[in-house]
């Protein structure tokens, strides 16, 4: 056995409205509903599971850093800046609050978009090493 953490199986997003929340991931980022009750709904996005859970109003995943700016907590990789463009427009059809594509001094390009309660999410156009090999 190998005791290492392998990959990161689910994600935790706070939601006011659940019913809400989980018909913007279905109808903007194509997400497949699996579960929902009052209390939760459990989406597959990205080859991960999401869970978006009922919280208080106004409770989201972003955080400030040192400098107070809102941060987010979680990166989606496209295949490419092609891919992340395309993507990025696709969102900006379907009415998704996204943010200028940009150049972070690192390899690749990437852009913010928030979902319905106000989670923000990066989107890089690199794909992480290990992926490329599966």
């Amino acid at each position: 056995m190998n005791p290492k953490l392998l990959r990161v199986g689910t994600m935790y997003i706070p939601v006011f409205n659940v019913e809400r929340a989980a018909s913007w991931y279905v109808d903007k980022l194509d997400a497949q509903l699996t579960y929902q009750d009052q209390d939760k709904a459990i989406l597959n996005l990205a080859d991960q599971s999401f869970f978006l859970v009922h919280a208080k109003e106004n409770e989201t995943a972003n955080f400030s850093d040192v400098y107070g700016n809102e941060r987010f907590s979680l990166t989606f990789e496209v295949d490419g800046e092609e891919a992340l463009k395309m993507l990025h427009e696709e969102l900006m059809e379907r009415d998704v609050k996204v943010g200028e594509i940009e150049k972070r001094g690192h390899a690749g390009i990437n852009f913010v978009f928030s979902d319905v309660d106000g989670n923000r999410f990066d989107v890089w156009s690199e794909l992480s090493p290990a992926f490329k090999r599966d």
